[in-house]
C-alpha cells in the first residue's frame, strides 16, 4: 500500500487517533492508538484512509463487536479498560482545566454492557431486505445490526421482528428514523417518516400483538405532534417508586445502572434540604427520589405533564409543584431562587449558560450539575465559580459506552452570606 507512516501523539475527543505529518499538519486516524506506527493515505479532511497498523498499542485489544469498524455507534472498542477510563475521565478533566478549574474528579463510574434501555435507530428497505441498526461511521448509509454490545436484551430481542414489519410497511429505498424506549410493559416505539396508511397500520398492529409491544407512535418529522396508531397498554416507567407514563419519544437517562448512580449522587449531595428547585426535570428523574418538598421545572410541556399526572397518582402532589417553562429563554431568577435550599439541573448538551448566570447571582447553598457534555458543563461550572460557587466533586460516570460521550455529575456549593 502507498501512503505515509505517521506515529499516533493522542487519542482525540471522538476516538480517532491523531498524528502530524513531517510538515506538522494535524492528521485524523480513525481507530487509531497512541503511541502506534500506522502507514494511511490523507483523504478529505485530513482524515486518513487505508489505515495499516505496522506497530500496535499494548492497549489495544479485540473490539467486543462483530460490527465495529463499520457502525458508527461505537468508536472505541478497540482500547484496553485501564486505558479507556483514563481517556474517558481525561475528557472531563481537560475541558475543566481548559477554563481554569480542577476540582476533585472521582474515578469513572462504569456500567456493564447491554444495558441500553432507549435507543435510536434508522432503518431503510433496501434492495433484498430491511437495514436496521446505526449510521455507517462518517455515512449516511445505515449498517444492519443483527448483535450490538450497547442495546439492552429487551431492545436488541425487538430487532427481528421489526425488521420484518417494515420490510413490509416501506417503500423501496424509503427511510425512517426509530425511537425505542423499554418499559415495564415492553418496548415503546416512535417511528418518524411518511405517515401510514391503513393497511401499514394493520400491519403494526399484527407485529404489536406478535411482539408484545405495548404502543406504537408515528409522527411525520421531528417537530410533528406523535400520533399513537397502536395501543394495547399503556407503558409506564418506574421512578424510584412512582409510575410515570412517558409521552413518546420522551427523554430519560440512557440506563437504568447510569440512572441509580447519578440518583446515589443527587440524594448524598442534597441531604436533608427541604425545598429544592428541579430544573430540566424531564419525567422527574431527579424528582422523585428527594425527600424535601420539589419544584420541578421543564421546558417539554408533555413531559411535565406526565411528571404532574404521576405524582398526583402517587399521592405526592403536596410536596412536588411542576412548572412549563422554557429556561434558556426565562431562567429562573435570583429572587425566585432565594426560595430553595438546593437546586439541580440537567439541561441538554447546549448547557445551561443563562440559568448558570442567575446561580452566580444567586445565594443557592448547594447546586447539582448533570451533563452530557463536559464542555458545555465546564464553561457553565466557569460562570458558577466567578459567581462564589465552589465545585466540590465531579463524578464522571460512562453512560454512553465506547464513545466520546459522557456523562457526570457535580456539586457545587456557596456559603450563604451572614
Amino acid at each position: 500500500m502507498t501512503g505515509i507512516e505517521l506515529t499516533i501523539d493522542a487519542l482525540g475527543s471522538g476516538g480517532d487517533g491523531l498524528a502530524r505529518t513531517a510538515e506538522a499538519s494535524r492528521v485524523i486516524v480513525p481507530r487509531a492508538l497512541p503511541g502506534e506506527r500506522v502507514r494511511a493515505t490523507i483523504g478529505k479532511g485530513a482524515r486518513a484512509e487505508n489505515v495499516e497498523i505496522l506497530a500496535p498499542s499494548p492497549d489495544r485489544v479485540t473490539p467486543p463487536c462483530t460490527h465495529f469498524g463499520a457502525c458508527g455507534g461505537c468508536s472505541i472498542q478497540h482500547l484496553g479498560a485501564a486505558a479507556y477510563a483514563e481517556w474517558k475521565t481525561g475528557l472531563l478533566r481537560d475541558a475543566l482545566n481548559r477554563v481554569g478549574l480542577s476540582p476533585e474528579i472521582a474515578p469513572l463510574r462504569s456500567i456493564p454492557p447491554r444495558t441500553r434501555r432507549r435507543a435510536d435507530l434508522a432503518a431503510v428497505n433496501a434492495a433484498s431486505s430491511v437495514a436496521l441498526g446505526f449510521h455507517r461511521d462518517g455515512s449516511a448509509d445505515i449498517v444492519d445490526v443483527t448483535n450490538c454490545e450497547v442495546l439492552s436484551p429487551a431492545l436488541a430481542a425487538a430487532l427481528p421482528g421489526l425488521r420484518g414489519v417494515l420490510r413490509e410497511a416501506l417503500d423501496a429505498s424509503e427511510r425512517v428514523d426509530l425511537h425505542l424506549t423499554a418499559t415495564k410493559e415492553g418496548i415503546d416505539l416512535l417511528i418518524t417518516g411518511r405517515l401510514p396508511d391503513a393497511r401499514i397500520r394493520a400491519k403494526l398492529a399484527e407485529f404489536a400483538r406478535a411482539a408484545d409491544i405495548p404502543r406504537i407512535a408515528w409522527r411525520k418529522n421531528i417537530r410533528s405532534t406523535p400520533e399513537i396508531v397502536v395501543l394495547r397498554a399503556v407503558p409506564h416507567l418506574d421512578i424510584s417508586g412512582v409510575a410515570v407514563e412517558p409521552p413518546p419519544g420522551a427523554f430519560l437517562q440512557a440506563a437504568l445502572e447510569s440512572e441509580a448512580i447519578l440518583v446515589e449522587e443527587i440524594v448524598a449531595a442534597i441531604g436533608k434540604a427541604k425545598r429544592v428547585a428541579d430544573l430540566y426535570a424531564g419525567l422527574g428523574t431527579f424528582t422523585f427520589p428527594l425527600s424535601g418538598r420539589v419544584h420541578a421545572v421543564e421546558g417539554n410541556d408533555p413531559a411535565r405533564l406526565a411528571l404532574d399526572a404521576a405524582a398526583r397518582k402517587a399521592e405526592r402532589a403536596g410536596r412536588v409543584t411542576s412548572e412549563t417553562r422554557d429556561l434558556d429563554r426565562r431562567p429562573l431568577t435570583p429572587p425566585e431562587l432565594e426560595a430553595y435550599d438546593a437546586a439541580i439541573f440537567d439541561p441538554p448538551r447546549e448547557g445551561a449558560e443563562v440559568q448558570a448566570k442567575n446561580f452566580a447571582r444567586g445565594r443557592v447553598p448547594t447546586v447539582i450539575g448533570v451533563s452530557c457534555n463536559p464542555v458545555t458543563f465546564a464553561r457553565d461550572a466557569k460562570i458558577m465559580a466567578e459567581g462564589g460557587y465552589k465545585l466540590e466533586r465531579v463524578v464522571p460516570v460512562d453512560q454512553f459506552l465506547w464513545t466520546g460521550h459522557l456523562e457526570l455529575v457535580a456539586t457545587f456549593k456557596k456559603p450563604r452570606k451572614r
